[in-house]
């Protein structure tokens, strides 16, 4: 299990640090051109927040339990990603229904799987 979780791990810390460079470097209109969609429902600052907090949480989700110092903020940095991946679902979703841009149900269905890898290893760490 303890192997499933570091690979885990490892994903979603790859897929947030790429994340949060670009939406913390990158302007809007790049970031959908890029793919990042679910940008054009927030404003900038928020954006660029969730870019800073995706950041953190790379962090988080590796340097705990490779160091031994306070793992549990492996897990918590998980949670928050968790709730990150919340906000991203609402907002491709928004796009979707109010914007009727159908190809959005998908960045939904991707957010839906990064979701359920963020509850694993929170599940699995805390």
């Amino acid at each position: 299990m303890d192997i499933a979780l570091w690979i885990a791990q490892a994903a979603l810390a790859l897929l947030f640090a790429l994340s949060g460079v670009l939406k913390s470097t990158m302007s809007r209109q790049r970031l959908i051109e890029s793919g990042q969609t679910g940008v054009a429902a927030y404003p900038m600052p928020v954006v660029r927040f969730a870019a800073i907090c995706e950041l953190v949480a790379v962090a988080g989700l590796i340097l705990p339990r490779l160091t031994g110092i306070a793992p549990a903020l492996t897990g918590w940095a998980a949670v928050g990603l968790a709730v990150v991946m919340v906000g991203a679902m609402a907002g491709h979703w928004r796009l979707a229904v109010t914007e009727r841009r159908p190809a959005e149900y998908r960045n939904v269905a991707a957010n839906v799987v990064i979701l359920a890898v963020c509850v694993f290893v929170a599940a699995g760490r805390l």
